[in-house]
């Protein structure tokens, strides 16, 4: 299920309670302005072409996509219909323009059920997702928090993640897995929420 309004009053509650260190994040960012994209489709291609590149550059590449198939909406036939040729002018490399079509193939013919995700369990979702080449563990939490909305979510491999970790509580090194799951135990179950102001303390060090 989706969170609700009721679902980040409690989770900013247990986390300001859980953990000192978030508690101070907490009120230097603000409240909780995640908004999820309820466009499944959209977001696989998204998260798909960010993968190891600058969120500006990706922008680019996901603008110039749309335009290939404006007016419409990206969608598994639009970008099935895409040629290579079509993808790299766009500037998607061939590796992700074949991620793509799988994506787009798999989905049209029903491998990947999009529209089954919101009532299945996170990792049903993950193992759904993990068919489409070019869609690892990484990418399905990615979908779970920013699509589905789901609230324990904890990207524990997200470089930002570990990076913000590493940061808040004075790390001399990137934690392991082992170590951030350790340290993330007590905002469960309201991990994603934990995870999007880990995210934004990377902002607040920038600006400083």
């Amino acid at each position: 299920m989706a969170w609700t309004p009721d679902d980040i009053t409690a989770a900013i509650r247990h986390l300001r309670r859980k953990d000192q260190v978030l508690k101070g994040v907490i009120s230097q960012v603000g409240p909780f302005t995640l908004q999820r994209d309820r466009d499944h489709f959209k977001m696989l291609v998204r998260s798909i072409i960010s993968q190891q590149i600058s969120g500006k550059a990706a922008q680019s590449i996901r603008q110039k996509l749309e335009a290939l198939v404006a007016p419409e909406k990206i969608n598994p036939g639009n970008l099935a219909a895409l040629t290579q040729a079509q993808l790299r002018s766009a500037g998607v490399s061939p590796q992700k323009a074949r991620y793509l079509h799988d994506l787009a193939a798999k989905v049209d013919a029903g491998t990947v059920r999009l529209s089954r995700t919101p009532r299945m369990t996170d990792g049903e979702v993950i193992a759904e997702l993990v068919q489409v080449t070019g869609i690892g563990v990484w990418t399905a939490q990615m979908f779970l928090m920013f699509s589905l909305g789901r609230l324990d979510v904890f990207p524990y491999d997200d470089l930002g993640i570990r990076t913000a970790i590493r940061n808040l509580y004075r790390l001399p090194e990137l934690p392991d897995k082992q170590q951030s799951l350790e340290i993330a135990n007590p905002w469960r179950p309201y991990a994603t929420v934990a995870s999007w102001y880990c995210w934004r303390s990377l902002d607040l060090t920038e600006v400083e």
